[in-house]
């Protein structure tokens, strides 16, 4: 209980110095919304202003548990979190979300809701989250590829799906490391040859796929060891079956290109999708960024 006061102290402290700094001057909104680990849908709400010195701050404002994520029901969440700070929807100049329907709708959206209320809130949708969305619609589009991830989703969730699995495929990659470790083929230091587990890939959030790719690569052998042992072990033969197709798959040269040329081309847009999410970055900058990024894969297409 006294660390709970404690924690609404400080926040209502360092919420009051935030409004304080901003005053009476205009401010753009940031909202992102998703579900916690009690799959209770929970708003994210930062605002993004320029301080009496002429810089762009950025504070974050609070956490707002919704009963939905209709735009209605956002809207309605934003109005109540700006009465109960003092600020003023007529002060908006900008306001910023991805590309989910519910927030940037034309007609019925958070974004078009604002807008009806304040012309000048001007909607920018995130760069680097647009960046993503292009690889995503683009990558779908070739069946190669589509493919190529629908089995990596299939190969995260059957090694993932209990800790037991999770927890074995951890141990043998642990024991893996060691086994280099003694025998000098891999070095030691701080940060490196880290456990880990394979990530689970989000539909939007490309970024999540680059990582998946990385650990799929450098946990090849542990993941095919933990597949045979499903296929050995498994109680259904359902289970036995999809890890004996799966390391075929695997083992298929189809795969493996994929597999390397995805993480290269992801390699590079993850680069800019980083830089793009950086706060001291501006237009011009970005803009030469995505033409270095475009040259680099146009010569991969044509010099391989």
């Amino acid at each position: 209980m006294i660390q709970k006061d404690l924690a609404h102290a400080c926040a209502s402290e360092i919420t009051s110095v935030i409004i304080n700094d901003i005053g009476d001057n205009y401010f753009s909104l940031i909202v992102d919304e998703s579900r916690d680990s009690l799959v209770k849908e929970q708003m994210g709400v930062v605002l993004r202003y320029v301080n009496k010195e002429g810089r762009v701050i950025e504070r974050f404002l609070a956490i707002v548990h919704v009963s939905d994520t209709t735009s209605l029901c956002l809207k309605d969440a934003i109005d109540s979190l700006f009465a109960q700070h003092g600020l003023s929807l007529s002060k908006l100049r900008g306001q910023g979300y991805d590309g989910a329907s519910n927030m940037r709708g034309e007609f019925n959206g958070l974004k078009a809701l604002i807008l009806q209320e304040n012309p000048y809130a001007m909607y920018i949708h995130c760069f680097a989250h647009q960046l993503q969305l292009v690889i995503v619609a683009v990558a779908k589009g070739n069946i190669i590829v589509s493919e190529f991830f629908v089995y990596v989703s299939m190969i995260v969730n059957l090694t993932g799906v209990s800790c037991k699995r999770r927890d074995q495929l951890r141990q043998i990659e642990h024991d893996k490391i060691v086994t280099l470790l003694d025998s000098g083929d891999i070095i030691s230091g701080k940060g490196k040859n880290q456990e880990t587990s394979l990530a689970r890939p989000g539909d939007t959030r490309w970024g999540s796929h680059y990582l998946t790719l990385l650990r799929l690569s450098s946990m090849w052998a542990s993941v095919i060891g933990i597949l045979g042992n499903i296929q050995d072990d498994a109680s259904t033969s359902d289970n036995r079956g999809m890890a004996r197709g799966l390391i075929d798959r695997m083992n298929d040269y189809e795969f493996v290109f994929a597999l390397h040329l995805m993480k290269y081309l992801l390699g590079i847009t993850n680069d800019l999708s980083l830089v793009l999410q950086q706060r001291d970055q501006n237009i011009v900058q970005a803009m030469s960024l995505i033409d270095t990024m475009k040259s680099q894969l146009q010569d991969f297409r044509e010099e391989g």
